[in-house]
């Protein structure tokens, strides 16, 4: 491994080897790959650490002594936070593009939809769905998105932080798509009431396991439980299993184009989110000095929140029976999700 100014006693120029030090770059950190990409350039040591470079300690303390980023946010561990790289490879630029492109596409699709007026045809009982079940899972999307954004603060590193920040835009964005695609295409229905959801989600049975398995998480004081927790454990077992194993499979059975396409955009979020999670958690399940550490907390964290997401994806089973058109059945779906989180878990080897 290169020197570096800390491990050298001094920041003096040429008092420690760098990865780029005879070049012109300024580069101070080993690209994944044979070469950086623009993500690793925009991002690797952009927060400063004083194990690294930051001689002098933390340039802010806060009143109890601590800098502006300490290892203790999380029970997990490392012999080297700065290795994790997303494989999505989002920064500030990519991110607000991609965002840009799917916003344009949603708009499109309910515009489309709204000129053709196909928000007319629904099935009546679709309607209902609509405004209590979809408007129930927003309240969904802004709790995890909400709980991302307040994890991504205590991340160690920029790249922690990004990825994780990343997901939290997404989740926003998704609850405030459906909550203006409701909007929207309400003006089409009469008799629609905004409500509706929103009492759903604080009175329904159905939908307070879901709650609880949110809330839990969002109270969460470690961030990367938080981010283990939604990514690992509650998207594959209830996210995924609700919007592409009912509204996504349910929707054109009961005369609705628009819903579909609306919410798609949200499960290429997740692969690209899960990506990113299963790249950081494995490389702390393998670590060379902690992985037995991490992987016995990682599995005490599976426990709780997978308990919290079988009993809130029970719970929404009632909803898989209220269509008039049923082409696929809650059991059905449910063997699905079972299976996409037993091969997330074999793929962090945390199946045993």
């Amino acid at each position: 491994m290169p020197a570096i100014s800390s491990s050298v006693g001094s920041g003096a120029a040429g008092a420690a080897i760098f990865a780029d030090s005879d070049s012109r770059k300024y580069r101070y950190f080993d690209p994944r790959g044979q070469r950086a990409t623009h993500y690793e350039d925009v991002t690797v040591d952009v927060q400063p650490d004083p194990e690294r470079y930051l001689i002098q300690n933390w340039i802010i303390n806060f009143a109890d002594g601590n800098g502006a980023y300490v290892k203790g946010n999380t029970l997990a561990q490392s012999s080297n936070w700065h290795a994790f790289r997303a494989p999505d490879q989002e920064w500030e630029r990519t991110h607000y593009q991609r965002q840009s492109k799917i916003e344009t596409m949603v708009q499109s699709v309910i515009a489309n939809g709204r000129k053709s007026g196909a928000p007319k045809s629904f099935d009546k009982v679709w309607v209902s769905i609509l405004q209590h079940h979809l408007g129930a899972w927003k309240h969904a999307e802004f709790g995890l998105g909400t709980s991302l954004m307040q994890a991504q603060r205590y991340g160690y590193t920029q790249m922690i932080n990004n990825a994780t920040l990343t997901n939290s835009s997404y989740k926003l964005r998704l609850a405030q798509d459906i909550t203006l695609y409701l909007a929207e295409i309400g003006m089409d229905i009469p008799g629609w009431n905004d409500e509706l959801g929103k009492k759903t989600w604080l009175e329904d049975g159905a939908w307070q396991g879901t709650r609880e398995a949110i809330e839990t998480i969002m109270g969460a004081e470690d961030y990367l439980e938080q981010y283990f927790a939604i990514n690992i454990v509650f998207e594959p077992l209830v996210g995924e299993l609700f919007r592409s194993g009912f509204l996504m499979q349910v929707a054109a059975a009961n005369h609705d184009f628009i819903t579909p396409p609306v919410i798609s955009a949200a499960e290429a979020d997740y692969e690209r989110n899960l990506a990113n999670t299963i790249d950081l958690i494995y490389l702390l399940a393998h670590d060379e000095k902690h992985a037995a550490a991490n992987r016995q907390l990682f599995k005490g964290w599976l426990k709780k929140h997978r308990a919290l997401a079988d009993k809130a994806a029970l719970g929404l089973q009632p909803i898989w029976s209220m269509p008039h058109s049923k082409p696929v059945s809650f059991e059905d779906v449910r063997a699905v999700s079972q299976e996409r989180i037993g091969q997330i878990l074999r793929e962090l080897g945390l199946d045993d």
